[in-house]
């Protein structure tokens, strides 16, 4: 559907700029939109080498063990049919731990690799399982302690406190968290 949205959106404004004589803002406007994509990818780059280089440290250290760990109570409780599988309990928390610090684009291979091995374990392949269920929606509330892609993006655009986000975000990722973790647990019981 957005694929037919936008290029139906670019289309009236063109039109709209030649029948506005604003042709030359349009075209202003789109070079300065190309630099600034460019200033955001290299911002982007520069923070997911960092705390991709943090989670690959911590994956060669102890550090992850005693971190899934600390989250196994958690992890049994909001996956019980995954108990006995270590290597999907692994995964998962090792998801469960770059979403917490903020590292998105780390956090979705592993989240693909956890989905991956939870479907090999799943009865019916052609339907989610309630861990897989409850997976999606613990990536979808994405608990971060360290928003890094916003506060990257508002170092970009020269915010004067990049960092005034961290306590908007915390409250709005516990609640989604909370929220979504209860709606789950209610629908899993009825179905």
């Amino acid at each position: 559907m957005l694929n037919i949205i936008w290029p139906v959106f670019i289309i009236i404004s063109f039109v709209y700029a030649i029948f506005t004589g604003r042709v030359n803002e349009i075209n202003n406007g789109i070079f300065e939109s190309a630099s600034d994509a460019v200033e955001l990818s290299i911002t982007f780059l520069g923070t997911m080498c960092l705390w991709n280089g943090i989670m690959e440290i911590v994956k060669r250290t102890t550090l992850m063990e005693k971190l899934s760990k600390f989250l196994k109570p958690v992890m049994n409780f909001l996956f019980p049919d995954l108990k006995n599988n270590p290597k999907a309990n692994s995964e998962i928390s090792m998801n469960v731990i770059a979403n917490i610090l903020g590292l998105g684009n780390a956090a979705t291979p592993l989240g693909l690799k956890a989905m991956k091995t939870m479907q090999n374990v799943n009865k019916q392949k052609d339907t989610l399982s309630n861990s897989m269920a409850m997976f999606i929606v613990l990536n979808t509330a994405s608990l971060q302690l360290i928003p890094t892609n916003v506060i990257a993006i508002r170092t970009s655009l020269n915010s004067a406190n990049p960092t005034q986000i961290i306590l908007p975000v915390w409250g709005a990722t516990i609640v989604a968290a909370i929220v979504g973790v209860i709606a789950t647990k209610i629908l899993i019981k009825k179905i």
